[in-house]
């Protein structure tokens, strides 16, 4: 008999793993006012060049659906965290920018969300499972988003 690789297992562990750890941060952050999603959403934006993407684009790079992306951009704006900015070049489309205010909360809370990455999921895996285990997620999100 072959020993045989339990591929299901394998897709419900990582869907077991995120339902257990997304809690947990979620919790940590509480205290800073910025709900999870908030947090991805403003990490995204912080990185982009310009600190601004298209919401086409913010939709495709943030952890969220993209139907909650528009959901948050505009929570984000009544909390003065994100402002919206017309598209010159396309009138159909416009830009989320992250403000001076997102940056400062982003900043006051990603202590908060590392030491939670750390407690909850990375220091149960050695340096080498890590590596592994981005290198394999990596190639599968790159084959999906094609």
């Amino acid at each position: 008999m072959t020993d045989e690789v339990d591929r299901v297992g394998a897709w419900a562990a990582l869907l077991r793993v995120h339902a257990a750890v997304v809690p947990k941060l979620e919790r940590r952050l509480a205290d800073t006012g910025l709900p999870l999603s908030w947090y991805d959403v403003l990490l995204v934006l912080n990185a982009a060049p310009g600190r601004r993407l298209r919401m086409t684009e913010l939709g495709a790079q943030a952890v969220l659906s993209r139907e909650r992306i528009s959901r948050v951009v505009t929570e984000l704006e009544r909390a003065g965290l994100v402002r919206r900015e017309p598209n010159p070049d396309d009138g159909r489309s416009s830009f989320a920018a992250v403000t001076p205010e997102g940056r400062a909360r982003l900043r006051a809370a990603a202590p908060l969300y590392l030491a939670g990455i750390e407690s909850h999921f990375a220091r149960h895996l050695s340096d080498d499972e890590i590596r592994n285990l981005t290198g394999a997620l990596g190639r599968v999100l790159a084959a999906e988003e094609d």
